[in-house]
């Protein structure tokens, strides 16, 4: 089953962190992230949300505006997709990358295929 991992956290702490803090960090996601080797799948780290734009479908026509969809505490500032047997396996990896990562919170949302002439086998869509 695929796990889609979101990553929560201030982005005003985050932010504030030194280079050799950031880098010490993402040096220690990195061992985790090693040790599932292939059943890794993507993941990627959001760029602040200054950058981001949004296009809201809730009014006619559609409107694009500066910024992230909500105003919140902690933002969503990137996400790991995973390939593992349930959902306590997801838990325990987030728990490992909680471990060298601490603070924020990490949403675990099983993911389905939205192409299903392109769903690997033995997934579901």
């Amino acid at each position: 089953m695929l796990y889609a991992i979101l990553c929560y956290h201030s982005e005003a702490v985050v932010g504030g962190w030194s280079k050799e803090h950031d880098e010490a960090v993402m040096a220690k996601l990195q061992d985790v992230k090693a040790k599932l080797g292939p059943k890794m799948g993507p993941n990627a780290r959001l760029l602040p949300t200054h950058a981001a734009t949004t296009l809201n479908k809730n009014v006619e026509p559609a409107m694009v505006i500066d910024g992230p969809f909500a105003e919140t505490k902690e933002q969503l500032l990137g996400f790991y997709v995973v390939d593992l047997d349930s959902l306590e396996d997801a838990l325990e990896f987030a728990r490992e990358l909680g471990k060298v990562n601490p603070g924020g919170s990490y949403e675990i949302r099983p993911v389905a295929y939205f192409d299903p002439a392109n769903t690997p086998q033995g997934t579901h869509a």
